[in-house]
């Protein structure tokens, strides 16, 4: 049996072996789920795939995104004002199955990430962050911050290293929401996804 082959049914196994936990979400059909993940309460919209043992909660996802391996996206906040940050304290469920205090606190705010986003390996993104489209984070980077359009950012905690496309590119591909555009046109115009003027020109040239 070849390499190749041998990689496959491991791979196949692990995903049959450890599946992926799903609770009260949302995904489109042609999103890629691999093993051992953990998704709850969140959306996922087409093409857009999660690797490996991430885990997503209370997380709205656009389209076409890249997720890595080992990403904790969103997740529950703890009282900083509260005499103590035990969720005990406060109310709703928590892992005594117990509590001492209902105190009111929103646990969970919900984290928003465009279209098109690159999530490298082993992030961590707070929850209630905004990721906009386009935008690239690097791989062990800790996101405690809104993100811009088409920006790069890394490091711990991450920082903007520098945007993919000039403001006019970026401005344009903004305009034409090319995420939302139905299969049919994206099979028409995918060769020109090597380059943004490529894929400008080609828009103009079927305009005229």
């Amino acid at each position: 049996m070849g390499k190749k082959i041998k990689f496959y049914i491991s791979k196949a196994l692990r995903k049959y072996l450890n599946p992926p936990a799903i609770r009260d979400s949302q995904l489109d059909p042609t999103v890629a789920v691999w093993d051992n993940c953990i998704i709850s309460n969140s959306t996922l919209g087409r093409y857009t795939y999660v690797s490996d043992h991430s885990r997503i909660v209370y997380t709205d996802i656009g389209s076409f995104c890249s997720i890595g391996t080992l990403c904790q996206i969103g997740g529950a906040s703890h009282p900083l004002e509260f005499v103590s940050t035990s969720p005990v304290f406060y109310k709703g469920r928590n892992a005594f199955g117990r509590s001492i205090a209902e105190n009111a606190f929103k646990e969970y705010e919900k984290t928003r990430i465009g279209n098109d986003v690159w999530i490298g390996a082993a992030c961590l993104i707070k929850s209630g962050v905004r990721i906009s489209d386009g935008a690239v984070i690097g791989m062990g980077s800790v996101v405690t911050k809104n993100i811009g359009p088409y920006e790069i950012w890394a490091g711990n905690p991450a920082r903007m290293i520098r945007k993919r496309f000039d403001d006019k590119t970026i401005e344009k591909l903004l305009e034409i929401r090319w995420w939302d555009w139905p299969e049919e046109k994206l099979q028409k115009y995918g060769k020109y996804f090597n380059k943004p003027e490529v894929l400008f020109d080609a828009l103009e040239r079927n305009c005229k």
